[in-house]
């Protein structure tokens, strides 16, 4: 039996609440917010027109609990956007949103009071996967919605766990979870079945000051890709023949609250990255370079998730600061400006 429903109508989300991993999760959160890190004055702001004519695409209620946590761009340029769930006496309940081109708002799963909807994927065949972040063991873990179906648990997750990014295997078989509070990628069969510690590395562990490890995760290019918030990192993890993970490489340091991130294309090593600590985007290069291309100036507000539709930059920003404005923005991403080759 689903514990979850399809919803037809509109009910708001809502920024989270639990009693173990999301009461963390609301913690740090509002340390990101009111504490920027000592590096920030590294990390120096790019001079070139990187991003231009950013706007709010879609402005969502944080009172009532519209907190975006992470999204994908579908083929027809809607948005998919999962949200963080309740921390109201009301009891308000995560959800999965389809924000169109015009950014109008659809609820298409809605979760339990209490559990959070962190990251998300998307298969060739339109199949929409989630992380269920819950103390309920019977609901945490990865999710799919089939098209037209209804949602299904695929794999359990420890509820002492704090699943984050996820990502897919080009061959559409593995499902890879970054899970920020044990350190750990999870492995996940589509087909369903039983999660399994890909990778358990001091280089994905939190921290005591800021409970969050292993962050955003994307599959890229023959390899897992994974930031991590507590130490300001972003790696890269080659996936072997066999299928076991590589030698970690520190693509770069000098990400100081990373939260998601993504890549130009599928074809370039540029990244995007949101760093919801410093309310910044940065722009990391092949060399480990980084600028920031966006700041609170921009509109920036606790952005915890990128994507990239061709010359589009798209953002999510939880909201979790005053005056809490949780929305999703739209820019223009200048690809002269980058000054990066064809090859990177």
């Amino acid at each position: 039996m689903s514990h979850m429903e399809i919803s037809t109508a509109v009910p708001t989300a809502t920024l989270l609440k639990h009693q173990s991993g999301l009461a963390a999760l609301i913690a740090a959160a509002a340390v990101l917010a009111s504490a920027p890190y000592a590096s920030a004055v590294t990390h120096q702001e790019s001079a070139k027109p990187v991003v231009a004519d950013v706007r709010t695409l879609a402005a969502l209620d944080f009172t009532a609990g519209d907190s975006p946590e992470n999204f994908i761009v579908n083929p027809d340029n809607s948005l998919t956007v999962s949200t963080l769930g309740g921390h109201t006496a009301a009891g308000e309940r995560p959800a999965l949103l389809r924000i169109d081109p015009s950014g109008r708002s659809t609820v298409i799963v809605a979760g339990q009071p209490g559990d959070a909807f962190s990251g998300i994927a998307r298969d060739r065949d339109g199949t929409t996967y989630y992380n269920v972040v819950s103390d309920d063991a019977s609901r945490a873990g990865v999710w799919k919605l089939p098209p037209g179906g209804a949602p299904r648990r695929v794999a359990a997750l420890p509820t002492d766990g704090l699943p984050n990014g996820l990502a897919l295997d080009p061959a559409g078989r593995t499902l890879y979870v970054a899970d920020s509070n044990k350190g750990t990628v999870w492995a996940v069969p589509t087909s369903g079945g039983k999660a399994t510690a890909w990778l358990a590395d001091p280089a994905l562990a939190p921290d005591p000051s800021v409970p969050f490890g292993a962050n955003g995760l994307r599959f890229h290019r023959g390899a897992v890709w994974v930031s991590n918030l507590a130490k300001g990192t972003l790696l890269r993890i080659p996936v072997t023949a066999s299928g076991v993970p590589g030698r970690i490489h520190t693509v770069t340091s000098g990400l100081p609250g990373v939260d998601d991130f993504n890549f130009l294309n599928d074809r370039s090593d540029v990244v995007f990255a949101a760093q919801n600590g410093l309310n910044q985007v940065a722009v990391v290069h092949p060399d480990g370079a980084t600028e920031t291309v966006l700041t609170a100036s921009d509109g920036l507000a606790s952005p915890t998730s990128v994507a990239v539709r061709g010359n589009r930059l798209y953002i999510t920003d939880a909201g979790f600061a005053e005056p809490h404005e949780a929305k999703v923005q739209r820019g223009t991403i200048n690809l002269a400006g980058l000054n990066c080759g064809p090859a990177s």
